[in-house]
């Protein structure tokens, strides 16, 4: 079932504070403007108080300056952005609707909260829950319940605003599949694969039997989504993205093993990892302590640095690092490789200047930062006030808790009868999914994932700027220890094919770890996608130079201009 997400951009009138003033507010703000008067959109645009009454003073006597002229310019700039945001208009939010038409919330995030000894959440609190992401009011976050002492992960970020690029309401997600479909049952399969074979080297996965054995079982399931190759999952396709970057070369991308020249210093891609073999939250009672909010240990880590062979490598990788961290990584690469800017920059051709604070590195940095909090924000809209997905981990305790008899659940058709259920319990004795983290996910929903929209985000911009056919020199891959790197033969392997495996790298590598869907993932880097072209659309307004747009080519293969 699809239902209509209600607009829950603003706290309902009867919420709010006696005596608050409705310009405080978004839908007040907007009201408020719309009265002013007719003139204002005889001329196209809403005024704002400012703007009216700027309107109504008398003209000056003498001429504006030099520097009047300048403010009104970037005053006119600044409305340009934001009139294209608008006239976008809002956002339409589909969810599967199953919070309300499945019992109990079992579809639901609820980590955190208190629950029942079978893991369902305790109702009452997840009103109290639901209320608060209702309202808005920041006194009503502050009386969910908690089950014990892990806090929620800034669920107030869903109603932050943001002054450059789209709102965060305005780019929706489709809905998620549903608790019992077959694209899930798929997705957990995929996901007992990945913990299953944490540690099989990626060099290796051509020979290994347990990788045969996943790629059988993934093939057999008519609705599972992961990349194929003429119709089947193989070991060459197995967890990977679905751009053609993705299926050339090796597994990992360039951008995570290449020496990162942050010049003056040159940093060897070796990792801290941790120890294999290792994983956690397989026993009943340790998963509903953490799902309660208990806190967990650290992981164990190998003594020897490594390069990221594995998918233990990847997921660990992921639990350590900041926000755009391999994008600003893969643009200092990618720079020193000699790629060049594309053929949209303005000063390519130039004959006296060059790029810098514009269009020049400094630019590039900037990007990462900007599309990187304008996605985030996107992000946490989606996840807390439209879908509010459960992780996989909770997902995994409700087959658990049915195997067992603790309680029933629509499961999707075979589940409990497939391979990957059958080698996880063979493994850990229970059907929960094991994770490569103590502490499990962090503590907000799932769809989309974090990880995943900045990925979208920074990868796009870096295909704007930077030239997608510029071939990568002497590319490497990881030995199957992880101590070296070695040379790779094969095909060219290029910039824009490199950042689209990156990103399926490290949106993917979550699932690696346990903590989401492949659907999260997938979510997550087009809504990344469009939040970076919708922001260098407004950034286009802002240069001098004659610029006729960025050119780059999106996850689905297709090629468009920016700007």
């Amino acid at each position: 079932m699809t239902v209509k997400h209600p607009d829950e951009e603003t706290p309902p009138a009867e919420a709010m504070e006696d005596g608050a003033d409705p310009l405080l507010t978004r839908r007040g703000f907007l009201a408020g403007a719309a009265g002013l008067g007719g003139a204002a959109f005889a001329t196209g645009g809403i005024l704002t108080a400012a703007e009216a009454a700027a309107k109504s003073r008398p003209a000056p006597a003498v001429a504006a300056s030099a520097g009047d002229r300048r403010l009104a310019q970037a005053f006119d700039v600044r409305m340009q952005a934001a009139r294209r945001e608008r006239d976008l208009g809002p956002g339409v939010h589909l969810t599967n609707g199953e919070e309300d038409s499945l019992p109990g919330r079992i579809a639901c995030y609820s980590k955190g909260l208190p629950h029942d000894r079978s893991g369902n959440v305790d109702l009452k609190a997840y009103d109290v829950y639901l209320r608060a992401l209702r309202s808005g009011r920041p006194e009503d976050f502050e009386r969910i319940p908690l089950g014990g002492f892990v806090k929620l992960a800034n669920p107030q970020s869903a109603w932050a605003c943001e002054l450059i690029g789209p709102d965060s309401s305005q780019v929706p997600c489709p809905p998620p599949p549903g608790f019992a479909s077959p694209e899930q049952g798929g997705e957990i399969a995929e996901l007992y694969w990945q913990a299953l074979l944490r540690d099989v080297p990626f060099a290796e996965y051509g020979s290994h039997p347990g990788v045969e054995k996943a790629a059988a079982d993934l093939s057999a399931l008519a609705a599972f989504t992961g990349s194929r190759r003429d119709g089947g999952v193989t070991p060459d396709t197995l967890f990977r993205g679905a751009t053609a970057g993705d299926l050339v070369g090796p597994y990992v991308s360039q951008f995570l093993w290449k020496p990162i020249p942050f010049l003056p210093i040159r940093i060897e891609q070796k990792i801290r990892t941790a120890v294999p073999g290792v994983d956690y939250m397989t026993d009943f009672d340790g998963w509903l302590a953490i799902q309660n909010g208990a806190l967990a240990g650290v992981n164990r880590f190998d003594e020897a640095p490594r390069f990221i062979r594995n998918g233990r490598d990847l997921g660990e990788y992921v639990h350590r690092d900041f926000t755009y961290q391999s994008f600003l990584s893969a643009c200092l690469i990618a720079l020193k490789a000699g790629t060049q800017p594309d053929g949209g920059n303005p000063y390519k051709h130039s004959r006296t200047q060059g790029s810098f604070t514009t269009f020049g590195q400094p630019f590039l940095f900037y990007l990462l930062a900007v599309v990187t909090q304008a996605a985030l924000k996107g992000c946490w809209y989606e996840k807390w006030a439209v879908h509010r997905r459960l992780r996989p981990e909770e997902y995994a305790g409700r087959i658990e808790a049915h195997a067992s008899g603790r309680a029933r659940y629509p499961l999707p058709d075979g589940l409990l009868d497939s391979p990957a259920v059958a080698a996880v319990r063979e493994r850990y004795r229970t059907a929960l999914l094991p994770q490569a983290y103590p502490e499990g996910s962090p503590t907000h929903p799932s769809y989309p994932a974090g990880h995943a929209v900045i990925s979208g985000a920074c990868a796009t911009v870096l295909k704007a700027c930077l030239d997608e056919s510029h071939v990568l020199p002497e590319p490497v891959q990881a030995s199957p220890d992880g101590l070296s790197l070695q040379p790779w033969k094969g095909a060219d392997l290029t910039v824009g094919g490199e950042l689209d495996k990156l990103a399926a790298n490290i949106s993917l590598s979550r699932d690696f770890a346990g903590l989401h869907w492949r659907s999260d993932a997938v979510a997550g880097l087009h809504l990344g996608e469009e939040v970076a072209i919708r922001t260098l659309e407004e950034l286009s307004l802002t240069g001098n130079e004659l610029f006729a747009g960025w050119s780059l080519k999106r996850f689905d293969g297709r090629r468009v201009t920016v700007g």
